[in-house]
């Protein structure tokens, strides 16, 4: 691989931003492509299926075969609220490789001994969220069910470009909740990012069911071309 080559990749990932290199077969020449860069590549949908996937791989292409070596930073799960949903969530998350951090200002759930192994911010999310750097390769969950707490988390989330933006609640509550970001100055397109009631409809009641169905609807965002998912 070239210096410049590995310069750029590296200043890439340094930045939690997607990069493939991709390289002939047959001549061993070999490009990167950033993440920003990809909508106007000639491989744009193959690059794309990659990222979405992750995966490195063979590829065939009207100018020959190529490999396309994927780099995209790890998933993150950012939740607000440490509730009995975030404890079977959480979990789950790190199991499938996110790395999960719990937002929540009220010390009496936001313990490590009801989350352990998973970081713990006990302060309200106008503190907590700006470090954490919240980016495209970031989903986030407001769950606590108060306003106070999920509506500046989910303006936060809102300026950012997370891939996937969820919050708890029945419709009606949702309705609400429109109104107050509506009050706030969010527009449609942006309110309409939210997905509320939060994930998948599998007829999920209990908080174990709950969380597999927002990690369900979760891996169909990060997974799925943007037609699929929505």
């Amino acid at each position: 691989m070239k210096l410049s080559i590995l310069s750029a990749l590296n200043t890439e990932r340094a930045n939690r931003r997607a990069a493939v290199i991709v390289t002939d077969v047959a001549s061993g020449e070999q490009r990167l492509v950033k993440g920003a860069d990809v909508f106007h590549d000639p491989l744009k949908d193959l690059i794309e299926k990659h990222l979405r996937s992750g995966k490195s791989g063979m590829e065939e292409t009207p100018a020959g075969r190529v490999f396309l070596t994927v780099h995209v930073p790890p998933a993150r799960l950012v939740i607000t609220g440490a509730v009995h949903i975030s404890q079977a969530l959480a979990p789950i998350a790190k199991l499938l490789g996110y790395d999960v951090t719990i937002v929540d200002p009220r010390t009496a759930f936001a313990t490590p001994e009801r989350f352990p192994d998973i970081p713990v911010i006990a302060q309200w999310p106008d503190q907590a969220l700006p470090p954490l750097n919240i980016d495209r390769f970031t989903a986030f969950v407001a769950l606590t069910h108060d306003p106070k707490i999920d509506d500046p988390a989910l303006l936060h989330a809102l300026s950012k470009e997370c891939f996937y933006i969820g919050a708890l609640g029945s419709r009606k509550t949702h309705g609400r909740r429109v109104e107050r970001l509506k009050a706030q100055g969010i527009g449609d397109n942006e309110i309409a990012r939210i997905h509320a009631p939060i994930g998948l409809d599998i007829g999920a009641v209990s908080p174990p069911e709950i969380a597999v169905s927002i990690m369900g609807e979760i891996t169909a965002r990060l997974r799925q071309s943007p037609e699929k998912a929505a």
